[in-house]
């Protein structure tokens, strides 16, 4: 079992950037790849950046780009730097492994909310 904690969302102008991170309370290594989620109301979780064990990372259409992935395994934390920020890209973000999550590894989420 694993704890999920994620920080740094806020209130951002369009075009601006945040960097949320994710906190796992124990080594994150032995999973082949974590990604973030984001949730918007009403909709289902979207998996919009991964990044396996070794460093490579895929992002989804909507983000490529602009969002950058990245893992520390020595600090158990992954990392989603988002520039060029848009109106919908405000949305919950979430961390767990990926492309497959886990049920239990889901956390409160941060939330990222960017003004027009």
């Amino acid at each position: 079992q694993v704890q999920l904690v994620e920080s740094g969302g806020g209130l951002v102008q369009a075009g601006g950037s945040l960097r949320v991170s994710c906190a796992a309370s124990r080594s994150i290594f032995g999973f082949n790849a974590m990604g973030w989620y984001c949730q918007i109301p009403g909709k289902q979780r979207e998996l919009v950046a991964s990044i396996t064990s070794g460093g490579s990372a895929n992002y989804a259409d909507s983000v490529k780009g602009r969002f950058t992935i990245s893992r520390d395994n020595a600090k158990n934390t992954v990392y989603l730097q988002m520039n060029s920020l848009k109106p919908e890209d405000t949305a919950v973000h979430y961390c767990n492994i990926a492309p497959y999550p886990n049920r239990g590894y889901w956390g409160q989420g941060t939330q990222v909310t960017v003004s027009s």
